[in-house]
Parts: structure tokens; C-alpha cells; sequence
């Protein structure tokens, strides 16, 4: 699969895990006891928004999705429900459990 040796997979895994921990802490250990700037605040409200998305786009959009009109459909019914309602929970767990029902019956 890949022609890397077992000390550059691991060199690799803590030069992640040391970046990923620098990456946190510049933010919780620095700022962590400082009030944030409105700007900053206002600009962190979106976030969520930016991450479902680009969570489930992949899933939906993706390579070995190949455009599954049962994934399709449960996305649109949920982004109707999330619309009607205004609550994300509720259209995830509609999404969710329309997805999963339906698969179970269409196999």
C-alpha cells in the first residue's frame, strides 16, 4: 500500500499529533484566559454553519457515492426539515431516520 517505512509512519503520526496540539493550544493555552474581540466572536458563531456541511458533502458528492438517490433524497427531506422547522436536531434525526428506515426496506 504505501513503501514507507515504520519510522516515517511514525515520525509522521507525532509530527501530526505535535501539530494538532500546537494548533489547540495557540488557541486554548494563549487566549484561553483573555476575553475574545467582538469580531472574533461574531466570526466563531459560524462555525458549525461551515463544518456540517463539509462534513456530509463528501458522503453525498463524493467519489464511491456515485450520487445514491436514497442519500439524495434524505439530504433534500432534510434540508426541508431544517428549513421548516429551524432546528438542526430535528432535521438531522428526520434525515437519519428516514435514511436508515428506507435502507432497511430498500435493501
Amino acid at each position: 500500500m504505501t513503501d514507507a517505512s515504520t519510522f516515517e509512519i511514525w515520525l509522521i503520526i507525532f509530527a501530526m499529533a505535535a501539530g494538532t496540539f500546537l494548533i489547540r493550544f495557540s488557541f486554548l493555552g494563549m487566549v484561553g484566559d483573555r476575553p475574545l474581540p467582538a469580531w472574533v466572536l461574531r466570526l466563531l458563531r459560524y462555525t458549525p454553519v461551515a463544518v456540517l456541511p463539509a462534513v456530509v458533502a463528501p458522503m453525498l458528492l463524493g467519489v464511491k457515492a456515485d450520487a445514491d438517490p436514497l442519500r439524495l433524497f434524505c439530504a433534500a427531506v432534510t434540508l426541508v426539515i431544517g428549513i421548516w422547522t429551524k432546528n438542526v436536531l430535528w432535521a438531522i434525526l428526520t434525515g437519519l431516520g428516514l435514511f436508515f428506515t428506507l435502507g432497511a426496506f430498500l435493501g
